[in-house]
């Protein structure tokens, strides 16, 4: 099998091509910790990343993740690889990093479609399908709606949800299914060759179940959702990219109950399309669409030209992407000038020996 047949571009072949004679191609297929699983079009791989990859690195978005492209090299007969350097990134999922430090958690790397998943019972909430919808349109990742356990819900009230979201979203593709029915056959469908999709959701709406009914085998391990709530465990403990049959590649990743972003400025009004769109028309140039007067945005919140639960997500998920960037930057400036000092200390150091 080509490594073009994991879904490496003809733009990034063309930036491998002046390297080719040091290095080999591969697709990271799972992170674990330190280590890494890659394949190059032939074989799985165990590899590490080099010292100077680990030691260059100035944030979590400088080392490799599920899906990247990566430049390797191989001795002893496969039993030693090494990772030197990521390729170009086509497109990356990533969110800020659960708790309170500031920065970066990747999902994974060159991602073609997005499965956002959300059940059509307890886990339904348009609140947090903006903020995957944001983090995804970022990057100009293709969204897919999926609303699973269409089997708990009757037709009336799938018809009502539907309806919310076609209203918020009629340009996505939004397909309703059950895992316990064949209705889930209708996503396998929709899956292309050598294109990567990324199923991401909260833990419990049937992710790794739908990895499983796509591949036909019970490869993942689920658990039951809890009693109680209808809420479910983290099943998926690692990001892993999976190759089906018609040579498409779905990665499922674990349930997220905390979804930060950061710096998503274009993400944000790519899914508020309907309240960007009025930003220009706005009387101030530096306008915080709060108080002014002669803000487009207030005017059509006033007269109901968008609604007042789109328009306080839309400035809530702004707020919240603009101090994490702020907080982001000024990290990495004091780690900056603390390394700075600490290389002063000890040159300073090893003078007087």
């Amino acid at each position: 099998m080509s490594i073009h047949k994991l879904g490496l571009s003809k733009e990034q072949f063309n930036l491998f091509s002046g390297e080719k004679n040091n290095f080999q191609i591969a697709r990271v297929i799972s992170v674990q910790r330190e280590s890494y699983i890659i394949n190059n079009g032939e074989k799985d791989l165990f590899a590490k990343i080099t010292g100077n990859l680990m030691f260059s690195a100035n944030s979590a978005i400088d080392f490799p993740t599920t899906g990247d492209f990566v430049f390797y090299q191989s001795f002893d007969e496969d039993s030693t690889v090494l990772i030197h350097k990521i390729l170009i990134r086509k497109t990356l999922l990533s969110r800020k990093n659960p708790g309170k430090k500031v920065d970066y958690q990747l999902i994974a790397a060159n991602i073609d479609f997005a499965f956002i998943m959300q059940s059509l019972d307890n886990d339904f909430n348009t609140n947090r399908l903006d903020r995957y919808l944001a983090m995804v349109n970022e990057f100009n990742i293709e969204p897919i709606i999926l609303l699973s356990k269409s089997d708990l819900l009757k037709e009336e009230e799938i018809n009502n949800k539907l309806g919310i979201l076609k209203n918020n979203y009629e340009k996505i593709p939004i397909y309703h299914f059950s895992n316990f029915e064949n209705s889930f056959k209708e996503i396998v469908n929709i899956l292309l060759p050598e294109k990567t999709y990324c199923l991401i959701g909260s833990s419990g709406v049937g992710k790794t179940t739908l990895l499983n009914n796509i591949l036909g085998e019970e490869m993942f391990e689920t658990r039951e959702v809890r009693k109680g709530d209808n809420r479910g465990k983290h099943t998926t403990t690692a990001r892993q990219l999976v190759l089906l049959k018609n040579g498409a590649m779905i990665i499922d990743t674990p349930g997220m109950r905390e979804l930060g972003n950061i710096s998503l400025s274009q993400g944000i009004e790519k899914t508020f399309d309907e309240i960007s769109s009025l930003i220009e028309k706005c009387k101030f140039a530096d306008c915080t669409h709060t108080i002014e007067k002669g803000c487009a945005i207030l005017e059509a919140l006033k007269n109901g030209q968008i609604s007042e639960k789109r328009y306080n997500n839309f400035m809530k998920l702004k707020k919240e992407s603009d101090y994490y960037e702020r907080s982001y930057v000024e990290n990495r400036k004091r780690d900056k000038e603390f390394g700075k000092m600490i290389k002063s200390v000890l040159k300073e150091k090893n003078k007087r020996k």
